[in-house]
């Protein structure tokens, strides 16, 4: 499926709840979030047939998100659906981790090929702060069980944060030299709730990242659509940084979100959706809505201009 732009739209992230076991302060307010409708919420069945017709233009690729996806009951049961399904040739999920720990075995043997765990800081005081709460030791247990359950590779997630967590760049650095494992940096983003309160003080370019760590050597991965990654001499992992605000990789997006209630979102950054229920009442096959999904992409996202989604990142799909 190519959209207006050439792009060869590939990849789709589907939300199965806005919900989550964290309440981390960059992603939604500390009250939480209302708690939706059984009917509000995309049904498994839903997303089977729509990741079915996927493959029909090209979707080769599906990652589970949230919210947090493992609070999502059932969830196990819809990843065995998903491998089912001819044409799908990677299933990933991002997970806080906190749950990874019940469920890493069962999801691997359920088809789950990979995970990227959302872990922004190695301190636990810190984690408790930026979380509300988590306990940063049942995370280490996760990451200790996708291991274990063969979900490689391990992607770790990192929001930098001025102020917060940016002294802790070279310690997570030096985690790839003695782990295989990627640890990818991503710029904080003015995203909804994190949007209220953006700052430049808080934003933290990913170069600053090469500025700690010079030895850091580039690879040249052509699978790599968002990240660019290096390696440490010697290292057994990679480190990736993904830079939305100072680097725009717009001209190599390939996927399509679809959030927790139904609506695809052609661009994370834009408040542009469009309701995959109303287009089904009006007739539409998920094929005709896919590929209006994909050709209503923009050619880039404006977060230069301070155009901000109004919508919370658990809202989205991480």
């Amino acid at each position: 499926m190519i959209d207006t732009f050439g792009r060869q739209i590939e990849y789709l992230r589907i939300s199965l709840t806005d919900l989550c076991n964290l309440r981390c302060r960059y992603c939604m307010p500390e009250e939480g979030v209302d708690k939706k409708r059984h009917f509000d919420i995309i049904t498994f069945e839903e997303a089977c047939d729509i990741v079915r017709a996927g493959t029909n233009i090209g979707i080769n690729k599906v990652r589970l998100t949230g919210g947090e996806p493992l609070v999502r009951r059932g969830i196990v049961s819809l990843v065995e659906r998903l491998r089912d399904i001819g044409g799908i040739h990677d299933i990933a999920m991002t997970t806080n981790g906190v749950l990874l720990d019940e469920y890493a075995h069962k999801l691997a043997q359920a088809g789950l090929h990979r995970v990227n765990i959302s872990l922004d800081t190695m301190k636990k005081d810190r984690y408790e702060h930026i979380t509300r709460g988590g306990d940063l030791g049942r995370v280490w247990q996760g990451i200790t069980a996708a291991k274990n359950a063969g979900l490689h590779p391990i992607k770790i997630n990192v929001v930098l944060v001025g102020g917060f967590n940016d002294d802790e760049i070279e310690e997570f650095v030096r985690w790839t030299y003695r782990d295989d494992i990627e640890v990818r940096f991503i710029e904080l983003m003015p995203i909804g709730q994190c949007a209220l309160d953006f700052s430049d003080e808080k934003s933290v370019p990913g170069d600053v990242v090469l500025a700690r760590v010079p030895e850091l050597v580039p690879l040249d991965d052509p699978n790599e659509k968002v990240s660019v990654t290096y390696r440490l001499p010697g290292g057994k992992g990679k480190v990736g940084l993904i830079n939305p605000m100072n680097h725009k990789f717009c001209d190599r997006c390939n996927r399509l979100r679809i959030t927790a209630d139904a609506k695809i979102k052609p661009c994370l950054h834009s408040n542009q959706e469009i309701d995959i229920r109303q287009l089904r009442a009006d007739g539409m096959s998920y094929e005709q809505i896919l590929t209006a999904a994909a050709n209503a992409k923009p050619k880039m996202h404006n977060l230069d201009a301070h155009e901000y989604t109004s919508r919370n990142m658990n809202k989205i799909g991480g």
